[in-house]
């Protein structure tokens, strides 16, 4: 591939939100792949629009106008079992019949799974959705994480002795209710043009964390929050970007008979979430956060 960018094609909103019933839940933003593929030297992210009127095109006029006219492409990989055009009609007998004569070649690359079956988006979203992050870790080769903006609550946390950062307008798909160990960021992926491969993260590390995603129906219940303490913080981070990568889940969400009885058990979600971190190795330099 000497001479040739590395470069990624992606698709927003997800084809799916166009022509089925809805996008399913966001795993990452298109910042934040950007960024990731970035991280992995992917030289170029090109981001198509998504609408009724591309969903139309024929898999031949796919190949020809976007494939071969579009981002000039000389060698192309997809996965196995990809399909393209309207109605799903292109397969890779295809894709390599068209690349011969528009000059690209095309070659499949391996599913990546485990004895239970091939990683998929589908089977990392049931993960996130049932709290298991180690399982949907092992399969993404990095925690899932939320991001948002730093807004103010009621301030429960900071009476009872745990301020917590409460984050607003998060896009990703919410892991079950409950209190995770995280570690957090601050900052964002910035992508300048998708096309030309520009993206910037800005992030820095604020540390180990942890987040309770739910209701507080200690308090009276209400709309589901995402509340987060900083173990080793205590600086103001009101309209901060946040981004929290979730490691594990300590436990269900409860309902405590008293502030009093909420404040220990925070205290002990404290307690517990430092052993488990202090058995991340890598979390003290920055290893699970890409």
């Amino acid at each position: 591939m000497s001479g040739l960018a590395a470069a990624v094609l992606t698709f927003m909103p997800h084809p799916a939100a166009v022509v089925s019933r809805g996008a399913p839940p966001l795993l990452t933003t298109i910042g934040r792949r950007a960024s990731l593929m970035d991280a992995v030297g992917i030289e170029r992210v090109y981001a198509r629009a998504f609408d009724k009127s591309f969903a139309g095109w024929t898999a031949e006029r796919f190949v020809r106008d976007l494939v071969s006219s579009g981002l000039k492409a000389r060698r192309v990989v997809v996965g196995e079992g990809f399909r393209f055009g309207a109605g799903r009609r292109g397969d890779l007998a295809l894709l390599e019949s068209l690349g011969n004569s528009l000059g690209f070649a095309t070659r499949t690359h391996e599913v990546v799974g485990d004895e239970v079956g091939a990683f998929s988006s589908t089977r990392i979203r049931t993960a996130v959705a049932e709290g298991s992050l180690g399982d949907a870790r092992r399969m993404l080769s990095r925690p899932h994480s939320l991001s948002g903006v730093v807004v103010h609550g009621q301030e429960l946390g900071r009476s009872l002795g745990f301020p917590t950062a409460n984050l607003a307008r998060v896009p990703e798909a919410l892991p079950r209710d409950g209190v995770y160990v995280s570690v957090v960021t601050e900052g964002q992926e910035a992508v300048g043009a998708l096309g030309n491969g520009e993206s910037l993260s800005t992030s820095r590390l604020l540390g180990g964390a942890v987040t309770n995603i739910g209701v507080r129906p200690t308090v009276g219940g209400g709309e589901r929050t995402i509340e987060t303490f900083l173990l080793d913080s205590n600086e103001d981070l009101y309209g901060a970007h946040l981004r929290i990568h979730l490691l594990c889940r300590l436990r269900g969400e409860c309902s405590f008979p008293s502030l009093d009885a909420l404040k220990a058990q925070i205290a002990i979600d404290v307690a517990d979430a430092r052993r488990t971190l202090s058995a991340f190795d890598s979390c003290a330099d920055g290893g699970f956060v890409p």
